[in-house]
Order: C-alpha cells, then sequence, then structure tokens
C-alpha cells in the first residue's frame, strides 16, 4: 500500500460498494445482506461453494459504446471507426500478432483473452471476470494472471474464481461466500486461516497452500 509523505497509509479509493444487497428468486434468497468494497488498483476474488451466491458479469459489444446500436447491416466501411481501438485493445492483451486470425481458430486460451479484451472495450472502471481460469492449463493460467495483473494498475478487478493457486498468487483481497452470505473477508492469509473457510470451502486444498 503507498504511503504519503508523513507516513500515513494511502488508502485506495472504493470504485464499488454494496450495502445490504439481497437478492431472491421466487422466495428463494440467493444473496442475503452482502456488504462489499471494490478498491481501485486492486484484484478482489469472489470465492465460495456452488451456489453460494457469487456474482457474474455480462458482455456488452465495444459498438454500443459508440453508439451503433446494433445494427449488423451497416457496410464494414462505416464500422471502420472501430478498427484503431479493436486493435489497440488487441496489443494490450497481446493478441495483435493473430489479429486477422478468425476467434474461432484461436486457441482456448487466447479465446479467453479475446473476451477479456471485449470487456476492455467499454473502458471499465471495475473489470468483472467470471472463472477466467476455467478448463486451462498451466502455461495459459500463467498468461491470463498475467494480463489481469497488469490491467488492475489503473483499474479494479472483481473475480470469481475456483483456482485457489491463482486466488492465493494473484488476489490482493478475498471475499468468501457460502449461502448467499459473506463467511469471512481479507488477504489470503487471513481466510485461509479461518477455521470456518476451511470447513465450507478448502478443505483439503486448504494444507496443500498452507
Amino acid at each position: 500500500m503507498a504511503v504519503q509523505p508523513d507516513g500515513a497509509e494511502i488508502k485506495p479509493r472504493v470504485v464499488l460498494s454494496a450495502r445490504g444487497l439481497r437478492r431472491d428468486f421466487a422466495g428463494f434468497v440467493a444473496v442475503n445482506n452482502v456488504d462489499l468494497d471494490v478498491h481501485h488498483g486492486q484484484i478482489h476474488a469472489l470465492i465460495g461453494p456452488n451456489g453460494a451466491g457469487k456474482t457474474t458479469g455480462a458482455d456488452v459489444p465495444v459498438f454500443r459504446r459508440r453508439r451503433l446500436g446494433f445494427q449488423f447491416w451497416r457496410s464494414l466501411a462505416a464500422l471502420d471507426q472501430l478498427t484503431p481501438r479493436a486493435r489497440e485493445l488487441l496489443a494490450v492483451v497481446g493478441l495483435d500478432d493473430v489479429a486477422h486470425r478468425p476467434a474461432g481458430d484461436l486457441s482456448y486460451g487466447r479465446k479467453r483473452v479475446l473476451e477479456i479484451a471485449t470487456t476492455l472495450a467499454l473502458d471499465p472502471k471495475v473489470l468483472l471476470l467470471d472463472e477466467p481460469m476455467a478448463g486451462m492449463g498451466h502455461e495459459d493460467v500463467g498468461l491470463i494472471s498475467g494480463i489481469i495483473r497488469s490491467l488492475a494498475t489503473d483499474r479494479a478487478v472483481l473475480m470469481v474464481e475456483h483456482n485457489l493457486t491463482v486466488v492465493a498468487d494473484l488476489c490482493d483481497w478475498i471475499t468468501v461466500m457460502q449461502r448467499g452470505q459473506v463467511l469471512a473477508a481479507g488477504d489470503y492469509a487471513t481466510v485461509s486461516n479461518d477455521e470456518r473457510v476451511r470447513v465450507a470451502y478448502m478443505g483439503t486444498e486448504q494444507g496443500n497452500r498452507a
């Protein structure tokens, strides 16, 4: 954490805050009284068992930001104004060398990287990622982790992730959820040493990371 000239800590600003968050579906309470703060320049993980009430994001196309709407019938020439920004984003995530290839021809890992690039198209203050490492091998996990770490320098990242090794190595703050409520919150050392978290979620993986 940064410090002021007088030695006082400079706390990162909160860019997303929730208090008493609740969501229910036909009487089933999926999220109940959740408080959450996400800070600029930090990677914040939401973890917990399946059905714990973790959040997810939604895709929004780049051309919507440019007020073109969903006008798929427009000519390619009319959409050329998007090309410079698209190429810039590909370079940010390391895909500029495959800009000419159809997305369907990319490897699984690079497709996930492309998803991150499309999310960045809206210049979000908070980047929402839903299990970005799911189904990846070790090499791709390292690639995505490096990209996320670099992106967090000028924005907040809020991610749902089940890979505890990634969470331990990458995330600044962790919120553990169970049955729609916050069970524990803190850095990895704090939550991994919480007996409630061990019982509810981490199980034998905690022993592997201790």
